[in-house]
């Protein structure tokens, strides 16, 4: 029987036993009540609490406006509707980078707030002394290489990441480094196959993939992008479950044309 069938409460320590006995882990972003209410009676292992929410939330660009507040307000409402999955929630940009205090800060303020499980953060090397010091106050930490859109100016694109052996020996690196600072897991954004089956395969803790092939321990979209609620993004990593924007669309032209011709509402609709 799988540990997915089996678990009642998904912890980190969970998500290391799905990887040793070869169960893939599932992940989806979420950002309100009502969504990860369902998504977690769906029986979903993890839900991201992502910064993604400043683009798929919000509007922006990229995830660098979101605030700490803001990442807070969406974690509480997540984690008031799930009573199974593991919640993890991203510490936004500016919230870490550099000061590992502030680091440790940011990350408590989540915890103590939302009563969330875990907080993910983007980067290697340059950010083991901030995982390190969360870790050590008890909070369990995700981490993120490869694609790490918090950079987006830096790299000043969102093409694939890695291809070339220098930055893929970096990355690896960089996945030992995290492994060894004590993450329980990390996410591979948009980078070759063969490499998110190596890193998977030479590190421990569970790899879960975003664009980064099928080898890794476990996958992660944005609901948005899986529900098709945003028609936009059609990154090759991404396959659509739902086309809910006409879906929506459609619902709402007939309530219009309901409520104009006057057939909304009817007898039965009133008191």
């Amino acid at each position: 029987m799988s540990v997915h069938k089996e678990i009642t409460k998904v912890t980190t320590n969970t998500l290391l036993v799905m990887k040793q006995q070869g169960e893939k882990i599932s992940m989806l972003t979420a950002y309100d009540f009502s969504m990860a209410r369902i998504l977690d009676d769906a029986g979903i292992d993890v839900l991201l609490v992502g910064d993604s929410a400043s683009n798929v939330m919000a509007g922006h660009e990229t995830t660098l406006p979101i605030t700490l507040d803001q990442m807070i307000y969406h974690a509480q409402s997540v984690v008031r509707a799930i009573s199974r999955c593991l919640v993890v929630v991203d510490l936004p940009f500016g919230t870490y980078q550099g000061n590992s205090k502030e680091a440790l800060n940011s990350a408590i303020r989540i915890m103590k707030e939302t009563g969330a499980h875990a907080i993910k953060l983007e980067g290697g090397e340059e950010v083991v002394d901030s995982i390190k010091r969360i870790i050590s106050a008890g909070v369990p930490v995700m981490g993120h290489l490869g694609l790490t859109p918090q950079s987006i100016y830096k790299f000043g694109t969102y093409a694939v990441r890695a291809k070339e052996e220098a930055e893929a020996e970096v990355l690896v690196k960089n996945a030992r480094l995290l492994e060894e600072a004590g993450c329980f897991s990390i996410v591979l954004e948009k980078i070759p196959a063969a490499l998110g089956k190596r890193v998977a395969e030479e590190v421990k803790i569970p790899i879960i993939g975003i664009g980064a092939g099928g080898g890794v321990d476990g996958q992660v979209l944005v609901m948005h992008d899986m529900l098709g609620i945003n028609k936009e993004f059609s990154p090759r990593f991404l396959r659509r479950y739902l086309n809910m924007y006409d879906q929506i669309k459609t619902a709402t032209e007939h309530y219009i044309q309901d409520v104009k011709s006057k057939d909304f509402p009817n007898e039965k609709e009133q008191y």
